[in-house]
């Protein structure tokens, strides 16, 4: 009756694939950090600050963001992601951000909780207005 090893076979010890998986994963961190833009800003465009009414704001879906005028000239942004159960809000209103799930209500000016069932505010997201157009910082 043959005997068989219990143990495996020859191979890149635990330590070396560790070691190269981390290796691999810092690689692909710095690879986003980098620029070949000279130092200029590289945010995502958003679009033009027209798009953005004073008193109101814009859902921008595909980033997912929302940005508010609270006042004229005063730009703010916030995660569009309600934090109640993560339905993305859809509407600002009146001052209000405004998820269409549960009715959760925001504030535009701070991303306070107006009206539940949300209990958390919305995160704030960093932009910045350069000439008429909002970007992602």
């Amino acid at each position: 009756m043959p005997t068989e090893s219990l143990h495996p076979g020859p191979g890149p010890a635990r330590r070396t694939v560790m070691a190269a998986a981390g290796a691999a994963g810092l690689a692909v961190a710095l690879a986003g950090c980098g620029s070949d833009d000279g130092g200029a800003s590289s945010g995502t465009v958003l679009g033009p600050v027209s798009e953005v009414p004073e008193g109101g704001g814009k859902v921008f879906a595909d980033e997912g963001v929302v940005v508010t005028q609270p006042t004229a000239g005063e730009f703010k942004a916030f995660s569009s992601k309600c934090t109640h159960q993560g339905c993305a809000v859809k509407d600002v209103r009146d001052g209000l951000i405004i998820c269409p799930c549960h009715d959760s209500h925001f504030s535009a000016s701070d991303g306070s909780v107006k009206k539940g069932p949300a209990t958390k505010p919305l995160p704030a997201a960093q932009i910045t207005v350069e000439g008429d157009e909002i970007k992602l910082a």
